[in-house]
């Protein structure tokens, strides 16, 4: 039991570095705005969840982010968007890991990823409506952007979850049965 521990934290310590370096290989999407920046940084925290179970998705978005945060700042003081980044990553990891430890088979992780980015827009939407786009008005001067919820947020995240879900397949079909192997979470 102390092994697997042992293992857990170190995995979740590598697989939160390497999700971090991820994270620094951000890009924009033309028809966006420039705050909007698209990574892969959740696919290690998606591993993660697989093997770990869903805390440790969660935990390895936290620490990328606090890494973020600790190395590179945020304009304002404040991290408004890595607090967002956190969220976005938890509302795709936590249903496509849900979906797929109900049904373990490579149509349910394709099921999963469409889940979490289903959710993941939707949610992101009204957080960045009632919570995320009024922390950027008041603290960086920005005009109101909540008119750009549907317009551009909304399908940024759906773009976003469908560009990530296809990396993650295409990695899912060479390492399911890694994934599975080295899983200390029993899945249905």
């Amino acid at each position: 039991m102390k092994i697997t521990k042992v293992k857990a934290m170190v995995s979740i310590a590598m697989l939160s570095s390497i999700a971090y370096l991820i994270m620094l290989l951000n890009f924009p999407m033309p028809p966006f705005q420039n705050f909007l920046l698209v990574d892969f940084s959740d696919i290690p925290a998606l591993i993660a969840a697989l093997i770990f179970g869903p805390m440790a998705g969660i935990l390895v978005e936290f620490l990328k982010n606090l890494l973020d945060f600790v190395m590179i700042g945020s304009p304002t003081g404040v991290p408004v968007g890595h607090i967002a980044n956190f969220l976005a990553g938890v509302l795709f990891i936590l249903p496509t890991y849900y979906v797929y430890s109900k049904l373990k088979t490579r149509r349910g992780m394709t099921i999963g990823l469409i889940a979490g980015t289903v959710i993941m827009s939707i949610m992101m939407s009204v957080l960045n409506y009632y919570f995320i786009l009024p922390a950027y008005t008041k603290l960086m001067g920005f005009p109101d952007l909540r008119n750009y919820v549907v317009p551009g947020i909304l399908p940024f995240n759906i773009l976003k979850g469908v560009l990530m879900s296809i990396v993650f397949m295409l990695l899912f079909t060479r390492m399911r049965s890694w994934i599975n192997k080295h899983s200390i979470v029993k899945h249905a």
